[in-house]
């Protein structure tokens, strides 16, 4: 009987404990139609027009011209993503019936930036002759 006590003692504990670094996982959402190194790479493509870029990417945070006065497109992206998450546990109701009782919590806060820069650059017939992009985390 005791070690049925035991168990039971433990399974209530951990079912209502979870970690912050869980919530963290259920928290995150990476849908929606932000731009993305695996986006540039997957649709950005050489001789595509100015017209599609724009479709995909948006409007270029700057434009400019090159020595032959083809255009320049500069992207330049900053996020930051913070997440909170809390988690707390308790012995419940059979541990208070049994005479033991506790509870528990824990708690996390991560921030993270990222920056993401793309070059594109194109033709005199306004099509894309060449892009480059560069991505960092911190």
């Amino acid at each position: 009987m005791k070690k049925i006590i035991a168990i039971l003692t433990v399974i209530v504990f951990l079912s209502g404990c979870a970690s912050a670094s869980r919530h963290r996982q259920l928290t995150q959402d990476d849908t929606g139609d932000r731009i993305t190194v695996g986006k540039v790479q997957r649709e950005i493509k050489i001789g595509m027009s100015s017209a599609q870029v724009i479709e995909i990417l948006g409007s270029p945070n700057m434009v400019s011209t090159d020595e032959e006065r083809r255009e320049v497109w500069v992207y330049d992206k900053i996020a930051t993503d913070v997440t909170y998450s809390t988690s707390e546990g308790g012995a419940g109701v059979w541990l208070l019936v049994l005479g033991v009782g506790g509870s528990g919590s824990s708690g996390a806060k991560s921030t993270s930036q990222r920056t993401l820069t793309i070059v594109i650059k194109f033709d005199k017939d306004s099509k894309v002759r060449d892009f480059a992009y560069h991505s960092s985390s911190f």
